[in-house]
């Protein structure tokens, strides 16, 4: 990292921490890595054991509480992450897709998505810059408001 900081380091800049991988819910594991690629499960906005919120973004859910659990997906797909990669020093996004279950007239999708996008760049620095989508869909597991899943490069 061009300041010298590690990933982690500079999570606890921003009052954060890896947390402990997320179980799954079903029969999948959290992260697979195939040569220098890891791709994650769909990380929830689980928190200490619970998801954040439940509910439809632009009903139950707003659109500032949907940001937040899409950086909690973060958080967990950084765990995910660092749990095959070993450590977070040589990490690289490449690609995130952030699931937003909403009403059929809510379209913030991608500002929901920045939750997840400004906190990989803020710990991962240039490494953090990726590709996106930002998808709209009626439903996701355990009726959570947001999803994200992530493929990182391990480099060097």
């Amino acid at each position: 990292m061009a300041d010298g900081k590690s990933p982690e380091e500079r999570l606890a800049e921003l009052g954060l921490g890896v947390p402990e991988v997320v179980p799954p819910v079903a029969v999948y594991v959290p992260a697979v890595r195939v040569g220098s690629l890891v791709y994650t499960a769909g990380q929830l906005p689980m928190l200490d054991g619970a998801l954040m919120a439940t509910g439809k973004v632009g009903g139950e859910v707003t659109a500032e509480q949907a940001t937040a659990c899409a950086q909690q997906c973060a958080l967990n797909a950084i765990a995910a992450i660092r749990s095959v990669a070993g450590d977070l020093t040589h990490v690289r996004i490449v690609k995130v897709v952030a699931f937003v279950a909403s009403t059929p007239d809510f379209t913030g999708q991608p500002g929901v998505a920045n939750g997840a996008s400004e906190l990989f760049g803020s710990v991962f620095g240039d490494a953090g810059v990726h590709a996106r989508s930002a998808v709209g869909v009626p439903v996701l597991p355990l009726d959570a408001p947001v999803e994200v899943e992530v493929t990182a490069e391990i480099v060097g």
